[in-house]
């Protein structure tokens, strides 16, 4: 058996005012986002926005609903509704911040399932997209495409190996 290390590489900004112009613009879209996000039971809203090839700025928020499984992460909501309203657009950027009572320092991360899904869009356009997240206040990080958030991904070829 061989052993094997991953790495991951991301930038950390000390605070939003830290990043590029355009990058601030779009962490203000998403917490503009995250303030309609419905979150009666968690209480953990989050907004996403999204910058496409075309410069166009689209966003989306967190969905919840009394049956759990049955509500929808911001991330997914922005990525499904740029593919819905812009299909020949490529996904260039997407923004993610939270709103809470608690005031979440730390930056919080795509979950899983966000994570499978800017995978899957990166394949489809064959093109990384930058991530950006962070926590309410404080500081912010950055990755150049999903494989430093999902090293090692499922996608379309795993399916085509016989």
């Amino acid at each position: 058996m061989k052993h094997k290390t991953l790495k991951i590489s991301y930038s950390v900004s000390e605070s939003n005012s830290d990043l590029s112009e355009p990058d601030q613009f779009l962490m203000k879209e998403a917490l503009k986002s995250a303030q309609n996000a419905y979150a009666p039971y968690s209480g953990f809203s989050v907004g996403a926005a999204i910058k496409l090839s075309s410069g166009k700025i689209v966003t989306g928020n967190n969905q919840e609903n009394a049956a759990y499984p049955s509500g929808l992460c911001a991330e997914r909501v922005a990525l499904f509704s740029a593919s819905a309203l812009y299909p020949n657009d490529s996904v260039e950027t997407i923004a993610i911040t939270i709103k809470t009572k608690h005031k979440i320092i730390e930056p919080v991360a795509p979950c899983g399932a966000c994570r499978q899904v800017i995978a899957e869009y990166e394949n489809r356009q064959n093109k990384k997209i930058r991530i950006i997240f962070s926590g309410e206040t404080g500081k912010s990080y950055m990755v150049e495409g999903i494989q430093n958030l999902l090293p090692i991904t499922f996608n379309a070829r795993n399916m085509n190996n016989r």
